[in-house]
């Protein structure tokens, strides 16, 4: 756990240096690429794996509907549920009673539930990592770069999302593996509404 903290520390500080070199042709191109896809994404079904900084391994079924909308539902007998809607992320623990509430503009996942993803302005790419047959981009905030970094892993080749992994404020890692993606399709806008109560 030490490790996973000191490595999203060193994340975390690479995102506030940011890029220390304009970016390439090459970066643009692909910035571009990448942005273009994801706002391809309007809706989209996955089955997901999250690790969570302590190591703890969690599964569900995931739903995102942009812009700003998406729902984490954790397998049993995990008690958690997530959803995102109406700016807001309300997170539910039903064995502790507990329900949790921040603004989504105070998390990095902001930048994917966006009406159009945008790799300028208000959102900053600190780094671009390319291997064969994946591309990886870490981002912030720009004007808000002390709540967090998300590093977003794509397929390449055709480009396709595979993982992400927010570092928060409190250098805590969260990664979510997708898989079994569809992309598209129609929801009930109830699958969205923010739980209330925390039973």
């Amino acid at each position: 756990m030490r490790r996973r903290s000191l490595l999203a520390g060193l994340m975390l500080s690479l995102a506030r240096r940011a890029l220390a070199a304009p970016p390439t042709r090459a970066d643009e191109a692909d910035l571009n690429r990448i942005a273009a896809y994801l706002n391809s994404i309007r809706a989209l079904t996955a089955r997901f794996e999250q690790v969570a900084s302590d190591g703890t391994i969690t599964r569900g079924t995931v739903w995102l509907l942009r812009p700003g909308r998406m729902r984490f539902e954790y397998d049993p007998p995990s008690p958690l549920l997530l959803v995102a809607n109406h700016g807001e992320i309300v997170f539910r623990d039903s064995e502790l009673k507990q329900l949790s509430r921040i603004p989504l503009s105070r998390t990095p996942l902001s930048i994917l539930l966006d009406d159009q993803v945008s790799f300028s302005g208000r959102v900053t790419v600190t780094d671009i990592q390319r291997l064969p047959h994946e591309i990886q981009i870490s981002v912030v905030q720009t004007y808000n770069q002390g709540e967090g970094l998300l590093a977003i892993v794509f397929d390449d080749q055709p480009l396709r999302l595979r993982q992400w992994t927010v570092v928060d404020a409190q250098h805590r890692t969260t990664t979510v593996r997708l898989f079994d993606v569809r992309i598209g399709g129609r929801f009930e806008e109830g699958l969205f509404a923010l739980p209330s109560s925390p039973g």
